[in-house]
């Protein structure tokens, strides 16, 4: 259970603070809400503390976890080599990356990131490609600026260097 002033991430919109626990009578039935106020954007929504764990709300993730998320951005896939603009189309590929931003974790946004980033090396990104990485990389950027305290446009930075400290190993080693 998480308490007011809490700060969560809520899969696919980000880091938002409960402003409040609520209860409501909906139908005859109370129940409680956690009032949710995202950081960066104007919007502000109810979630039923009974379904937070199915709606994939969690805590912010650790130190750990981030130095984790940069090492899948920073080490390149073994893929990478053999990847190029025909593997796969963007529909199968935009449904797993769907998948993996529901969940709201960080090395899963860490690997969508990483694989458009790589993508972009090949070919330019359609409208809904470049979306999605630029999605990917604010959502990083809120939540990994929030749990080292550091400024939002400097994770962006980093995460842009993490890339591409990633892709010239590639080219050494090939």
């Amino acid at each position: 259970m998480f308490s007011c002033h809490e700060d969560v991430v809520y899969p696919g919109h980000g880091v938002a603070r409960i402003q409040r626990i609520v209860e409501k009578s909906i139908g005859g039935v109370t129940t409680v809400f956690y009032e949710l106020a995202f950081l960066n954007k104007d919007m502000v929504i109810l979630v039923p503390t009974e379904c937070a764990e199915q709606v994939g709300l969690r805590c912010l993730s650790s130190l750990d976890y981030v130095r984790k998320a940069f090492d899948i951005i920073s080490k390149p896939r073994i893929e990478r080599r053999r990847f190029g603009p025909a593997t796969g189309n963007w529909n199968k590929r935009n449904k797993g990356y769907q998948l993996k931003l529901r969940t709201g974790s960080l090395c899963e946004l860490s690997e969508i990131y990483r694989d458009l980033r790589l993508v972009e090396e090949h070919k330019p990104l359609s409208f809904g490609e470049k979306h999605l990485l630029m999605q990917t990389e604010e959502l990083l950027a809120e939540e990994i600026s929030l749990v080292k305290q550091v400024d939002h446009e400097a994770i962006i930075e980093q995460l842009r260097a993490l890339y591409s400290c990633g892709k010239k190993s590639v080219e050494r080693e090939g």
